[in-house]
């Protein structure tokens, strides 16, 4: 369910960019922003003491595998892409490993990643339009982008090694995505909104993990 709520997030941000939104797309700015401060707060908080518990020793080496092979498809295999939406496999990854570890850490990698989904849904349709493709086109190639989400999680759950060590990869990814993908899209621009609305994103972290921890 958390899976498909998330992958709708891509379709709602092709639809912002494909109706001609313009305070969407303003929002969404500021949700790039205010997604890239919680998802680095949850990867440094949660995520990564998480995956070191289940991984063990190999934890650091598969961090580091999470966050190089961000790399290498960004700047090798699809450099042309922004916002992070070659990474659509570990957030499905992601997801379903932390819900294995505890509800309340899938809770909050799931915000997490709906918040990176609706400026992924931007990119994807934006690529689309560019080459002359319908409206309707841009929108159906987000949806597949979400499916893509709903599968992964499903796979996840079912195969031994993603179970165990499923974490420890979606750690170096997702500091990945949120430091050096994500904060370079807003840093270089004027003005304090998206700066406050990154801060407000680690904030609201915390408060997302008390209230959860709560619970």
């Amino acid at each position: 369910m958390y899976a498909l709520v998330a992958a709708l997030g891509n379709v709602l941000g092709a639809l912002a960019l494909t109706r001609r939104a313009a305070r969407g797309l303003a929002v969404i700015e500021h949700f790039v922003a205010f997604g890239a401060g919680f998802m680095l707060a949850v990867a440094l908080v949660e995520v990564l003491p998480e995956a070191f518990a289940r991984s063990g020793a190999a934890a650091p080496g598969l961090v580091l595998a999470g966050y190089l092979a961000v790399h290498l498809t960004q700047h090798t295999l699809t450099p042309h892409f922004h916002f992070g939406e070659e990474t659509h496999a570990v957030n499905q990854l992601a997801i379903a490993s932390a819900f294995l570890v505890r509800p309340a850490l899938g809770m909050m990698v799931f915000i997490a990643i709906f918040l990176h989904k609706l400026p992924e849904g931007v990119t994807i349709a934006s690529l689309y339009l560019a080459v002359g493709r319908s409206g309707g086109q841009a929108v159906g190639a987000a949806a597949s982008l979400g499916l893509a989400t709903l599968l992964g999680v499903i796979v996840t759950d079912r195969l031994g090694f993603l179970v165990q060590h499923g974490l420890a990869l979606a750690a170096g990814v997702t500091i990945y995505v949120a430091a050096s993908n994500l904060v370079p899209e807003f840093q270089g621009k004027r003005g304090w909104k998206l700066p406050a609305a990154f801060f407000a994103g680690a904030a609201v972290f915390f408060v997302t993990k008390t209230l959860l921890d709560r619970v």
